[in-house]
């Protein structure tokens, strides 16, 4: 079902200074940059090539206004799968309240809450 700990997302207060904080200062690599629209880009950084698990520099801004509800004072925790129709059927099965699956331009994902309404991302990564 779960493969690994894929993502966590950081809210930053702009971009561009939080990727230079993680790659000039720690010594962390771009793993993955992509133009997501007008004043939106996904950025993912970690600490080497083959380390699996990154950090998302999302924008707090951006993230405000997709999502008023959105809590910008902690990380938000994306899990990995590689196969997400059958992760998704498994966790609604097992009685995780899950939300709408989510075709996005870096993949698709789908939320659930555990059992204190704290919410996660599933993203598939193949």
């Amino acid at each position: 079902m779960i493969n690994k700990i894929g993502k966590i997302t950081l809210y930053v207060d702009n971009q561009e200074e939080a990727k230079a904080f993680w790659v000039e200062k720690l010594n962390f690599i771009v793993k993955f940059e992509k133009e997501m629209g007008p004043n939106m880009k996904w950025i993912e950084v970690g600490p080497s090539e083959s380390e699996f698990t990154t950090f998302i520099l999302y924008n707090k801004t951006l993230m405000k206004s997709q999502n008023p509800d959105a809590n910008l004072e902690h990380p938000s925790i994306i899990l990995s799968t590689i196969d997400i129709e059958s992760a998704y059927d498994k966790m609604k099965n097992n009685g995780v309240e899950v939300g709408m699956m989510m075709n996005m331009p870096y993949g698709k994902m789908f939320p659930f809450k555990d059992q204190d309404g704290n919410e996660y991302l599933v993203r598939e990564d193949k």
